[in-house]
């Protein structure tokens, strides 16, 4: 099993000692540190009192090594789409269920009705799936490891016309896209 404590803490913007004091009862941020670096056992006690500090079912900081997980692989700003260099566990605000593979944009700087510090949170389909898209937000891998991401607004055989969230954007087309995937939940920190 894989403790998450420390990527859920960093998500959530906290630091050992904020983590520390949000636990009932409090503790310190040197046992944090242990139990996020595998140094102390998490039993399912800490769990509980980890998971309810940090907002999230104590299921949520462990993880099997095979299980597939979502994935904040992009980041999205007012100059466009741009691919992580190393991708990040993302943190799912609810069980949103479904089978096929959830991946997460993370909206760094406010473009159209995104604002920045949003995650948008998609669900990957096959292209031959895309007339289902039209008219969704989606994310489209492109050549040289970059992506498109807009409105999917047409599909003609193997090409995808995107049209990017910001004013004035020009539509951007895709040929022979891998996957497409489809917006299905916008967290917005309040």
């Amino acid at each position: 099993m894989i403790n998450r404590i420390r990527d859920i803490r960093k998500e959530k913007g906290l630091t050992l000692a904020d983590l520390a004091e949000a636990c009932d009862p409090p503790t310190t941020a040197q046992t944090i540190g242990r139990l996020e670096t595998g140094m102390r056992n998490l039993s399912t006690k800490w769990m509980d009192r980890i998971g309810k500090a940090l907002g999230v079912s104590p299921e949520a900081l462990v993880r099997a090594e095979g299980t597939a997980h979502a994935q904040v692989i992009a980041t999205l700003a007012a100059g466009g789409t741009e691919a992580l260099a190393r991708t990040r566990d993302a943190i799912p605000p609810t069980d949103i269920g479904g089978d096929a593979p959830l991946v997460v944009l993370a909206v760094e700087g406010a473009t159209g009705p995104y604002l920045a510090g949003d995650q948008i949170w998609m669900r990957r389909i096959d292209p031959a799936e895309a007339a289902k898209a039209i008219n969704r937000d989606v994310l489209v891998p492109r050549k040289g490891g970059r992506f498109a991401f807009g409105r999917l607004i047409d599909r003609k055989g193997a090409l995808v016309g995107i049209l990017p969230p910001g004013a004035g954007e020009k539509q951007q087309v895709v040929d022979s896209p891998e996957w497409l995937a489809v917006a299905e939940m916008l967290v917005r920190r309040l």
